[in-house]
């Protein structure tokens, strides 16, 4: 049995830059880093040496990988030419639609499992360029790329992408202290709504195709990267807030789709307790909504807005790991 852990993520500013739409054309940049809520992918000996078995959501026993029905597990064992004789399952913190990546960090795991279980060379930017072509150009899924970047790499990184889907991975290197402090200026609240990322990514793909504007709100986004990074770097978590906050507007301005009336009125009422700014995760539409500003602002929203739950967090710095290889244990 090998056992993978990858991290999920929070992405602060520069979403929506690491689209093909936008990066062919301008620089997109994004900021995020890690946390320890983790997607975990288990693959065991089969009993039945011709036959896969998966288990999510549901379980899948097939003659062929072809024959599954889950897009990632199916593509991913077709590419390493995985015939038989695997059981796969998978387990995580954080459910699906939720704007943590997790259907990134689920194909990064998976492709590191593998990738050990074969006795393949694996790095990190191995695991993030191959989730990358899994989701994007096999899949043909309308996401980005920064998710398999940040689930792969894990900490604080800026992630710079260039025309020819070249990413760039600048790490953001941190004090233990101040990471710890930014950790008291953040609170993550669970809307309750998931939703599919593909679908609202795919209506703002159609927003950039059709308006040439927003081209130019997408470029204000990206603007905001470094002096994120520079207030980060200083300990500056009201200057965080405040570019988190021009982020949100920024991005509540491409679609409709993006907020809705609930997290709008969360989010005002935020604001009015203090708080010095905020976003839904992801790609928007529900999930999670984080807000940044003093610890007794932020005890104060959390009471008022107790129809949400807190997700308790630590940043991590690992990326996707091994944490389990019960083969190595027999020999």
């Amino acid at each position: 049995m090998v056992i993978s852990r990858t991290p999920f993520r929070i992405s602060f500013v520069g979403g929506g830059s690491d689209i093909p739409d936008f990066y062919q054309r301008y620089e997109g940049a994004v900021v995020s880093a890690t946390i320890n809520q983790y997607m975990y992918i288990t693959t065991h000996r089969f009993f039945e040496p011709h036959q896969i078995r998966a288990k999510y959501s549901i379980t899948e026993t097939v003659d062929h990988p072809a024959e599954l029905r889950h897009p990632i597990i199916r593509t991913v064992l077709m590419n390493y030419n995985i015939l038989g004789g695997l059981e796969i399952s998978s387990l995580a913190d954080i459910p699906a639609g939720t704007g943590m990546g997790s259907s990134s960090s689920f194909t990064v795991g998976l492709i590191h499992n593998i990738r050990h279980w074969l006795k393949l060379p694996v790095d990190k930017e191995i695991l993030a360029s191959e989730a990358c072509q899994v989701e994007i150009e096999q899949l043909r899924e309308p996401i980005g790329r920064q998710d398999q970047y940040a689930a792969a790499y894990g900490g604080f990184n800026k992630f710079c992408f260039h025309a020819h889907h070249r990413v760039e991975t600048v790490p953001l290197v941190l004090e233990k202290a101040l990471v710890e402090e930014l950790e008291k200026h953040l609170l993550l609240l669970f809307t309750g709504v998931s939703r599919s990322a593909s679908a609202v990514l795919q209506e703002q793909k159609k927003v950039l195709q059709e308006d040439d504007s927003k081209f130019e709100v997408i470029r204000e986004m990206v603007s905001l990267t470094e002096p994120f990074v520079e207030a980060l770097k200083k300990g500056d978590f009201e200057q965080m807030g405040r570019l988190l906050h021009q982020n949100w507007l920024l991005k509540k301005s491409l679609t409709v789709s993006i907020s809705d009336a609930i997290v709008d009125k969360a989010y005002e009422a935020a604001l009015k307790a203090g708080v010095w700014g905020g976003k839904l995760l992801g790609a928007g539409g529900g999930g999670f909504l984080l807000l940044m500003g003093n610890p007794l602002a932020l005890h104060n929203v959390e009471v008022a807005l107790n129809q949400f739950r807190k997700i308790s967090f630590n940043f991590e710095f690992c990326g996707s790991t091994i944490i389990y290889d019960g083969r190595e244990k027999k020999h």
